[in-house]
């Protein structure tokens, strides 16, 4: 089983999906249960993501999650990349320890919030 700190480094500064954008076709944040933040940031075009990026201050669990998300829903119709599930999270990360599996909750569920923020604001108008 790898450690937290070798998930945290085997994503490294190489993640290109981990970061903040300034100006995206939508983002949401969630602070789960156990008191890490996920940030979810879509640029949007025509229907799918074009880019996707995640931001936390959690544990390398949380950022591995955040990750796993990310890199699945870009490039995908935003409608296919809703149908992603925490259980899809958990097969893709299987040395996910069960007390960190909560973190493919917070993912999953902040990509859905950035999702919904998108169909609000800028899909139905």
């Amino acid at each position: 089983m790898h450690s937290e700190q070798e998930e945290s480094n085997a994503l490294g500064a190489a993640d290109s999906l981990f970061g903040r954008m300034n100006d995206p076709s939508a983002g949401a944040w969630v602070t789960g249960p156990c008191g890490d933040t996920m940030e979810f940031y879509l640029v949007v075009e025509d229907g799918v993501i074009r880019q996707a990026k995640y931001y936390t201050d959690g544990c390398g669990f949380t950022r591995l999650c955040g990750h796993t998300v990310a890199a699945y829903i870009q490039g995908k119709p935003i409608e296919e990349a809703l149908s992603i599930n925490a259980r899809q999270v958990l097969d893709a990360v299987p040395e996910l320890p069960l007390e960190h599996r909560h973190c493919a909750i917070l993912a999953v569920s902040t990509f859905y919030r950035a999702a919904g923020q998108y169909w609000v604001d800028v899909a139905c108008f």
